[in-house]
């Protein structure tokens, strides 16, 4: 069990969107879509969601900005001097929770010069929290409570196996290619498809080697379970296997990357 106050508020704040996030979810007549200028898809439950994350995070002792998909984003020269901040996706697979499938979630972090130093990232369907802080471990917490600590597994030298994650929602010609190169590398190649930070999630529960993505994500997507995967023992890299880190520039949008469960794994020779 940790022994951090921010974590069990996080907790709390969390639990409370995905509360909101559930009633629309069960609710047919409140189920209407609308899209924004990206054309990127957003709902009443984002909405309700933000407004509590927000308003909740705005209370705490700590006088941190906020970065949340659905409310104004500040430019980059106001950005780039926060030292820390909270980034925050309130509905993170607004397309998976259209389609009704229950892979999407609710993802807090908070960053602390560029890197992931708390995350938590809810699953409004399942009830399980998935907890990281930088340092301190990984937490996976269930709706009744029951608290286990996870971490992520490691590679042998000369696997014989790999479990390779991929995006339910976003694939293309490259990331097949890819993940046949693995295959004839590795030979035994199991690949599973999931919805939003699900993915990242699994790989800190030890149930996953590799989530390659090719496609755009934007950092709040990302950087709860960032946290998360950090905490369990596994990382994320860019594409020179450099670890992904937030707020560096202009742009919200991350580069191709990634996400391993062991990053003492030469992961250049099979990538």
């Amino acid at each position: 069990m940790w022994n951090d106050d921010q974590l069990t508020i996080l907790l709390k704040i969390i639990r409370e969107a995905g509360s909101e996030i559930l009633s629309v979810y069960s609710d047919n007549s409140n189920f209407r879509v609308n899209y924004k200028d990206d054309d990127s898809p957003i709902t009443k439950a984002d909405r309700l969601a933000n407004r509590i994350i927000v308003r909740a995070l705005k209370k705490l002792p700590v006088n941190f900005p906020i970065l949340s998909e659905e409310s104004e984003k500040p430019p980059y020269r106001e950005r780039e001097s926060w030292t820390d901040y909270w980034l925050v996706d309130p509905l993170d697979g607004t397309k998976e929770f259209i389609k009704r499938n229950g892979e999407f979630t609710v993802n807090i972090a908070h960053i602390r010069n560029g890197v992931p130093e708390m995350g938590a990232v809810h699953v409004p369907v399942s009830g399980v929290t998935y907890l990281g802080k930088k340092g301190s471990g990984a937490w996976m917490v269930d709706q009744d409570d029951i608290t286990k600590e996870i971490q992520a597994r490691k590679m042998e030298n000369s696997p014989s196996s790999i479990k390779v994650l991929t995006s339910r929602s976003h694939s293309n010609d490259s990331l097949d290619n890819l993940v046949k190169d693995i295959s004839k590398e590795i030979g035994d190649t199991e690949v599973v498809t999931m919805g939003s930070s699900l993915k990242i999630c699994l790989l800190a529960e030890g149930k996953a080697d590799l989530y390659p993505r090719q496609t755009p994500t934007c950092e709040w997507d990302t950087a709860a379970a960032h946290a998360v995967l950090a905490g369990s023992g596994g990382e994320i890299f860019d594409a020179n296997f450099r670890v992904l880190k937030y707020n560096q520039k202009s742009s919200l949008l991350n580069p191709n990357f990634f996400a391993v469960a062991d990053p003492n794994f030469d992961w250049g020779k099979l990538l």
